[in-house]
């Protein structure tokens, strides 16, 4: 079986974690799991006033903090997993990466990380249900 997980870091995204680590016999023995961090991009004058590898180092420090916890605990159970991070628009970068890498389930916290850029760009979990053709988990 293979695994979208949509991770922001957040208490969810642990909760997510924890409930996968718990069902991994349910899961099958051919387990594959891709976590999945998205930011969306800085704004243009930001990137502009950097040098083009600061925002880069951001977004991979960034990526590595949301990432950390679900990587130590699938590390520890020997789970197969890819740590992904791209830049772009959450719930349509969820959708399209979930589509093209051809998984068979999304798992996602009900929540995110950040309640101001939820109230700015609407409810991931919402933009996932309704574009993404992918079964989704949403975990509480």
């Amino acid at each position: 079986m293979k695994i979208l997980l949509a991770a922001d870091g957040s208490a969810y995204t642990r909760r997510a974690v924890n409930y996968l680590c718990k069902h991994l016999r349910t899961l099958g023995p051919d387990l594959e799991i891709h976590l999945l961090h998205i930011r969306p991009p800085l704004p243009g004058r930001a990137t502009a006033a950097v040098s083009a590898s600061a925002p880069r180092a951001f977004y991979a420090e960034e990526s590595g903090k949301a990432l950390a916890p679900a990587v130590r605990a699938f590390n520890r159970l020997r789970v197969r997993h890819k740590a992904v991070n791209l830049i772009g628009d959450l719930g349509r970068a969820i959708c399209e990466y979930a589509k093209k890498g051809e998984f068979n389930l999304v798992v996602m916290g009900s929540h995110g990380n950040d309640a101001l850029l939820n109230l700015v760009l609407g409810s991931v979990v919402s933009k996932v249900l309704a574009n993404c053709d992918v079964p989704a988990l949403i975990v509480r």
